[in-house]
């Protein structure tokens, strides 16, 4: 009994898996043919750009100020050199925390990052899902950003089928 059971459990099972149909997708390909997608990415890489060089320039300023002070550190009193080790450490610290504020975790960086990336992402996703529920894949697969998908057969790939759902006609 156990053994018919084991049986028509394999059986189905088997046939199961053998009626789901896969493919999948290239994120990066979908997103590069996308215009709204470079915009956005321009957008926030001159913001990046802008804010890396604010915290450079505070970086450089302490640099000055700690090679300023290592010149004169033999020549100064005591408390002028507690008050310019205070000054620098100060700085350092506020560098730190515009740092943290722009590309931390929950920072300026992320923030804009959700305001601009995000919906297109989610735009790709909805397209994606359209054109699996129409051809009725059970997996997707995205084969850029470090996926585990060591192999695809290109028949498969249904990134111009994504990109036609977003209307957009590839170059």
């Amino acid at each position: 009994m156990k053994a018919i059971v084991l049986a028509l459990t394999l059986l189905f099972g088997t046939g199961i898996a053998l009626s789901q149909k896969y493919a999948y997708i290239d994120s990066d390909y979908i997103l590069d043919n996308m215009p709204e997608y470079s915009e956005a990415k321009e957008k926030l890489d001159k913001l990046a750009d802008r804010w890396t060089k604010e915290i450079e320039k505070r970086y450089d300023v302490i640099r000055m100020k700690k090679d300023n002070f290592a010149r004169e550190e033999v020549l100064l009193p005591a408390e002028e050199k507690k008050k310019r080790k205070e000054e620098i450490d100060q700085l350092e610290t506020e560098a730190m925390q515009m740092q943290k504020a722009r590309f931390g975790v929950k920072g300026d960086y992320f923030n804009k990052r959700q305001e601009l990336i995000k919906p297109i992402q989610d735009k790709v996703y909805d397209a994606m899902a359209a054109v699996a529920k129409k051809r009725n894949y059970s997996f997707v697969f995205d084969k850029a950003n470090q996926s585990n998908l060591v192999y695809a057969d290109g028949k498969y790939d249904i990134s111009d089928s994504v990109l036609k759902e977003l209307g957009i006609t590839v170059r």
